[in-house]
């Protein structure tokens, strides 16, 4: 099953844009990270937001491989942050085992937020409010074995160019069926 095409509408805000792309296995998940590891600034934020499994942690691979990393994320569900050098450093976050915003303010984000890499953070809807300044947020959800719906939001004009790229990018391979020849057995 090839990429679902974009649907991109502006939502809440004259300046959120929003695409929501359908992926149909993990190595389609990892593109879309990995674009948006290409695109990927010093201070880029992104928040990921879906349930157990969802492909929050493939994503972040492909954001890590888009930044130029060469290992495999894995998720710092226990040590809460992992560290990757790459052309910027990224700072995988994971929040799952944290249970309130508190514990959320307390790890001192802000130093990571604010420093010359890229933070991704996994769980982010536990500290929603924690969050401030310019960010991507992605929900990802489960529609099948291994097909996901991966909705990218921003509402900062910083942001527009990876958006427009999202949106060009997997709405031509869609087009063409290019994307079925790189598709995976497991999510």
């Amino acid at each position: 099953m090839p990429l679902g095409g974009p649907d991109r509408n502006p939502v809440n805000s004259e300046n959120q844009q929003t695409v929501t792309l359908t992926t149909s296995g993990p190595e389609q998940t990892q593109d879309i990270g990995r674009l948006l590891g290409e695109y990927a600034d010093a201070g880029d934020v992104f928040l990921l937001t879906g349930d157990l499994g969802a492909g929050k942690t493939c994503l972040t691979q492909g954001i890590l491989w888009g930044l130029g990393g060469v290992e495999y994320a894995r998720s710092p569900t226990f040590v809460l942050i992992c560290e990757y050098p790459a052309r910027l450093t990224l700072y995988h976050m994971d929040l799952y085992r944290l249970d309130s915003l508190d514990e959320v303010v307390d790890l001192g984000l802000d130093d990571y937020f604010l420093g010359d890499g890229v933070c991704v953070v996994e769980w982010a809807d536990k500290g929603t409010e924690a969050f401030v300044g310019d960010h991507i947020s992605v929900h990802i959800e489960h529609i099948g074995d291994q097909s996901r719906v991966l909705k990218v939001s921003a509402e900062s004009s910083r942001y527009s160019s990876v958006i427009d790229a999202l949106t060009k990018r997997f709405s031509r391979l869609a087009d063409a069926n290019e994307f079925e020849s790189t598709q995976g057995e497991a999510n």
